[in-house]
């Protein structure tokens, strides 16, 4: 039986890559329903990596998924293919003024999960500020002003940065070297069964020559990694459950605009340790808690002005970011800068899926979930089943590779590699 995956973003393709690696035999279908690929976090978000900055929930996943993007990085050359680097992490303070309080009240772009601050307080260091003079473990393009403090969060190995674009295409041209078969634009319209009531098929309605075709494609094992998008998928699929609140998924959509710039004398440098530094940013005229990257490839990305209450486009290539947002991205580039001598290279609006308590959800649902109102069941034992991943807030693209391994193990019920003991309980079901 085959395997069908639902969303190829970083999560999606990560799954096929490590399915294809460990079963040559078995089909598999990545089912994506926009024109362009990797139109939301899967291609605009900044691709920070952290190994230790995680909670005890997702601590195991997260350590796996990073060791997993160095042995990638290694072995098929993650450093030119898709920026892959070891990273100084930062943070940074600059004072403010009754000005700047002004400015961002009421529209605060904070860290998700803190209300006021930055994610980067979750960096397990204890440091002393570093004086402006010292030079060596501060990016030459980031303007020291006076009484402004920088910290050091991790200079050790422990961080690192990608392009998250060009990782996933590389996954992606890997699975389909494989035999993976990628159905873009198309969507899952309905799920089939068999005489017995288990999963059998699902009918994908595929997008060409400007209409529409409509696939039967035999599976046993339905995987939904849709981002943002998952609790609409599920409710689509299985609406005597998810549509009729018979079963919480509280999966919500936490937006995100962002900015890519070139400074107009960066160039990569052939140490990429020169130019790859993470500087999360709060306080004074940054207070909106901005997260700045130095790529290794000489560019900058921006971001930091998020939203819980955008609403979720119908697909992801209709996401349109906002002007104005934009702008206070560009204000805080020539702040840090202390010039606007840059070139915009690019601009971004990325959807990302986010739960209450800041873990994401990875697992089996099980029949009793999905089969409220009837007798009907999924394969077992590693032969079938409808999985879910989602939820990782702004920690999709760290932890993308490890998900999509794990995952994969749990399709083809193989030993995990990571705990995922917290990761499934707040499904609930209403009698």
């Amino acid at each position: 039986m085959a395997t069908v995956i639902i969303g190829a973003g970083i999560v999606g393709v990560s799954t096929a890559f490590y399915l294809a690696e460990n079963d040559a035999t078995t089909d598999i279908h990545l089912i994506e329903t926009t024109n362009t690929l990797f139109a939301s976090a899967s291609g605009y978000a900044g691709g920070f990596l952290a190994r230790d900055w995680h909670a005890p929930a997702t601590a195991s996943l997260a350590a796996l998924s990073f060791d997993q993007h160095a042995a990638l990085a290694a072995k098929y050359d993650g450093a030119s293919r898709w920026s892959y680097a070891i990273s100084t992490a930062l943070s940074y303070s600059v004072p403010g003024t009754p000005e700047d309080d002004k400015r961002w009240q009421g529209r605060r772009g904070e860290d998700w999960l803190r209300q006021g601050t930055s994610r980067s307080t979750s960096a397990p260091v204890d440091a002393t500020p570093l004086p402006p003079s010292e030079k060596t473990k501060t990016p030459a393009w980031l303007l020291r002003k006076q009484g402004d403090q920088v910290v050091v969060l991790a200079d050790d190995g422990t961080t690192a940065q990608i392009e998250p674009a060009p990782f996933c295409q590389f996954l992606l041209d890997t699975c389909r070297a494989r035999g993976v078969q990628l159905h873009q634009p198309a969507r899952v319209t309905a799920v089939g069964r068999d005489a017995a009531g288990q999963l059998s098929s699902v009918t994908v309605t595929v997008e060409e020559h400007g209409g529409e075709q409509t696939v039967l494609l035999p599976c046993a094992r339905l995987v939904i990694t849709a981002g943002a998008w998952t609790p609409r998928v599920l409710a689509e699929l299985f609406p005597d459950e998810f549509a009729a609140d018979k079963i919480k998924l509280p999966v919500t959509n936490y937006a995100g605009h962002s900015l890519v710039v070139r400074t107009k004398d960066a160039a990569p440098s052939t140490e990429a340790a020169d130019n790859c530094f993470a500087l999360f940013a709060a306080g004074g005229s940054l207070q909106y808690c901005p997260e700045i990257f130095g790529r290794a490839n000489g560019t900058l990305y921006l971001a930091g002005l998020n939203s819980s209450t955008m609403p979720l486009p119908e697909r992801a290539s209709d996401a349109t970011p906002d002007s104005l947002l934009l702008e206070d991205l560009k204000a805080t580039c020539r702040k840090v800068l202390g010039s606007d001598d840059y070139e915009v290279v690019r601009v971004g609006l990325c959807h990302r899926p986010a739960t209450p308590w800041g873990a994401p959800l990875l697992l089996r649902l099980l029949d009793e979930q999905l089969c409220a109102t009837s007798k009907e069941q999924t394969l077992t034992s590693g032969r079938g089943g409808v999985f879910v991943a989602a939820g990782h807030g702004p920690w999709g693209i760290s932890m993308g590779p490890g998900t999509g391994m794990v995952l994969a193990e749990l399709l083809q019920g193989r030993p995990l590699s990571a705990d995922l003991s917290q990761l499934g309980l707040q499904i609930t079901v209403c009698q």
